[in-house]
């Protein structure tokens, strides 16, 4: 696992370099997530950054923040939960695959991993088959980490 500040570096530099900037309140929202290492919604991150920055952010402008860390690749959002997550992948220099995620239906920890794109666009050519189009490749998948199994089972 990378340091939070590492993390930061890396996400500020990937602006720059598209040419955006990466402001206080994007910075604050961003880290709120990196910090939690599970997911946030929009009002979890609100609370967590008047806990930690004492900075009061209105619902709308925390949207907007997310949907910009969205489309710059630095968080991803989960559909089925209407909650947000940093992208474990800001600080590779590489490419990566698909992003799918992995959601602990007991304790919510998510954790992120890549999915083969020749698996995806097969997956596609059977749901254009079926007569459908596939809007996300994302797929969410509720399971249970190794640490609540075992404290269940």
């Amino acid at each position: 696992m990378h340091s939070i500040e590492l993390v930061m570096n890396r996400a500020e530099e990937r602006c720059r370099s598209r040419g955006i900037r990466m402001t206080t309140k994007r910075k604050q929202v961003l880290h709120g997530l990196v910090k939690a290492k599970k997911a946030l919604s929009a009002y979890d991150l609100i609370d967590e950054i008047k806990r930690n920055f004492d900075n009061a952010l209105q619902p709308m402008s925390v949207y907007r923040i997310l949907e910009f860390l969205s489309e710059n690749q630095l968080i991803h959002k989960l559909s089925t939960t209407s909650k947000y997550i940093a992208c474990s992948h800001i600080t590779c220099d590489h490419i990566h695959e698909i992003p799918q995620f992995l959601i602990c239906g007991n304790c919510h920890q998510v954790s992120e991993i890549s999915i083969d794109k020749a698996l995806i666009t097969n997956l596609q050519e059977n749901i254009r088959l079926k007569g459908y189009r596939l809007i996300s490749p994302q797929l969410e998948m509720n399971c249970l980490c190794d640490d609540c199994a075992a404290n269940i089972l």
